[in-house]
């Protein structure tokens, strides 16, 4: 199993849409490194759901529940998504703030890539991630 962080502005897509909705296709990217970690995600896979702009944390996780394929949202170009379910909130929201005053996660490409909207995340990431924020499996 691999893991991943996605982003969402909350007032475009939020946790709570996610929530009520349980399976939502992950569309909309238009990023080319983004589509290429899409078009890496296998079946099983979770990613941290993520709000940026305004609340800037993790909230929630999510798991990969159809690989993926074209983006319905696209106009034109090879633009992909896939099919995201609800697994869980975050028993406490991660913040922005509190990931860059880890130094054990200054390589997180959360940190690194900022404005990337798909990125990879290790599993001693996602571990320490989960732990920060309550998450129990």
């Amino acid at each position: 199993m691999a893991f991943w962080l996605i982003k969402s502005e909350p007032d475009a897509f939020s946790w709570q849409e996610q929530v009520a909705n349980g399976t939502e296709p992950w569309t909309g990217v238009r990023n080319h490194q983004a589509k290429k970690n899409l078009a890496a995600m296998r079946l099983g896979d979770r990613a941290f759901f993520y709000h940026s702009n305004v609340q800037r944390a993790i909230v929630g996780i999510v798991e990969i529940v159809r690989e993926a394929y074209p983006d319905p949202s696209a106009e034109s170009g090879s633009w992909v998504c896939v099919d995201v379910k609800t697994v869980g909130a975050m028993p406490r929201p991660v913040t922005l703030a509190e990931i860059k005053a880890d130094d054990s996660l200054e390589d997180l490409a959360l940190v690194r890539q900022s404005r990337l909207s798909v990125c990879p995340v290790s599993a001693q990431h996602w571990q320490a991630l989960c732990s920060m924020g309550g998450w129990k499996e």
